[in-house]
C-alpha cells in the first residue's frame, strides 16, 4: 500500500484533519491493548517505536490521521476506510471485491501493513509507521461510518449536536465518545481504557469477550478484518440510521439517539482494543515465520497484490475520490 504511487494519483486539496472515535477514541484503543499484551510483545513494539513511555502505543495512535494530510502521506488517505456500498437501514454487507477501492481500504491497508511490520528488507522508519498504520486502522475499522458508502460514511449528513452544526460521521467519531467521557485528553483516554479493559475482565463485557478474537489469523489478515468490518457496519442499520437517513439529517442527535448510540460506541472501542492487543500479539509471536512467508513467496511490498481485481469506479467511488478521502469537521 505505501508507494502504490502508480496507482494513487496526488490527491485533491487536504481536507482539515479528523480522526476516526477522534484523538479519544483511538488513544483508548491504544491504552486498552497496552494493558493486555505479552511482555514479549511490549519490547517487540518498543524496539520498532523506539519509545519505551508508558505511552508507547496511545502517543501515535492518531499519527496516521496527521500523515495523511501531508505531501508524503496523501496515498494512505483511502486506507482509513471500506466503502460498503449497501443499502441501509434495509440491508448492510461488506463485500471485499465490490467495495475495495483501487487505491486501497482500510482492510488491505492492514492486511499490507501486517506484511511491512515484520519485513527484514525494509528500512527502520517504514517499520515503524507499518506499526504505527496498524495501532490506527485497527481502531478505525471498527467504527460503523468507516465501513459504510452512504453519503460519503456519512459525512455528507448534515445534523447537529448540543446545538452545534456537523455531520453524522464525526459525531461518531467524536462528539459522542467526548460527551460521555468529558474530555480528551491523553488521561481522559487512560482512565475510560481502564473502565473498558475492566468490564472485559469481569464487567459487562465478560462474557463475550473471548468471541471477539475468535479466529484471528495474521496470516489471513484480509478474512479478518473483513470480519470486523461487516460486524462494524451492521449498526449502520441498526444504531446509526435504523430509521433511514431522513430521520437523522438536520436534527439534534445530543439526546435519544446519543442514549441509544453510546453502548455501541463503548462496545467497538472495547472490541477494537482488545483485538489490537490479541493482533499484535500473534504478529510479534509469529515473526520469523511470516518473515519466511515474504520471502518465499517473494511478495510484492507494495500491497498491490492484495487489492480486488480493476473494474470501473462505482459512483460512490468516484464521489470518494473527488472530496479527497478525507473527513470533514
Amino acid at each position: 500500500m505505501p508507494h502504490l504511487r502508480t496507482l494513487t494519483a496526488v490527491l485533491g486539496a487536504a481536507l482539515p484533519v479528523a480522526n476516526a472515535w477522534g484523538s479519544l477514541g483511538h488513544e483508548t484503543v491504544a491504552f486498552i491493548a497496552q494493558d493486555r499484551i505479552a511482555a514479549h510483545t511490549v519490547a517487540w513494539a518498543q524496539s520498532v517505536l523506539s519509545n519505551t513511555s508508558t505511552s508507547y502505543l496511545a502517543g501515535i495512535a492518531t499519527w496516521a490521521d496527521t500523515y495523511r494530510y501531508t505531501a508524503a502521506g496523501t496515498f494512505s488517505a483511502p486506507f482509513h476506510f471500506i466503502d460498503a456500498e449497501d443499502s441501509p437501514p434495509s440491508s448492510c454487507s461488506v463485500d471485499y471485491d465490490r467495495d475495495c477501492g483501487a487505491k486501497g481500504c482500510v482492510v488491505s491497508a492492514i492486511a499490507n501493513y501486517t506484511q511491512r511490520v515484520v519485513s527484514t528488507t525494509l528500512s527502520d522508519t517504514e517499520v515503524n509507521h507499518a506499526l504505527r498504520f496498524l495501532v490506527h486502522l485497527i481502531g478505525d475499522i471498527h467504527q460503523p461510518l468507516h465501513d459504510e458508502a452512504l453519503e460519503v460514511g456519512g459525512n455528507d449528513i448534515d445534523v447537529t449536536f448540543a446545538g452545534a452544526s456537523t455531520n453524522l460521521h464525526h459525531i461518531w467519531d467524536t462528539e459522542i465518545p467526548e460527551k460521555f467521557v468529558g474530555g480528551y485528553a491523553l488521561s481522559d483516554a487512560k482512565t475510560w481504557a481502564k473502565t473498558l479493559n475492566t468490564a472485559v475482565q469481569s464487567g459487562i463485557y465478560a462474557s463475550q469477550a473471548a468471541s471477539w478474537t475468535k479466529g484471528i489469523d495474521v496470516t489471513d489478515p484480509v478474512t479478518t478484518t473483513l470480519g470486523w468490518a461487516s460486524e462494524a457496519n451492521a449498526y449502520v442499520c441498526s444504531t446509526v440510521i435504523p430509521k433511514g437517513q431522513a430521520a437523522v439529517e438536520d436534527v439534534d442527535l445530543s439526546g435519544a439517539y446519543y442514549n441509544s448510540a453510546i453502548s455501541v460506541v463503548e462496545l467497538q472501542i472495547a472490541r477494537a482494543g482488545v483485538r489490537l492487543a490479541v493482533y499484535l500479539d500473534a504478529v510479534a509471536k509469529n515473526q520469523k515465520v511470516l518473515t519466511k512467508r515474504l520471502i518465499q513467496d517473494d511478495v510484492d511490498m507494495s500491497g498491490a497484490d492484495l487489492l480486488p481485481a480493476p473494474r470501473p469506479l462505482s459512483k460512490a467511488k468516484l464521489v470518494r475520490e473527488a472530496v479527497g478521502y478525507g473527513c470533514k469537521h
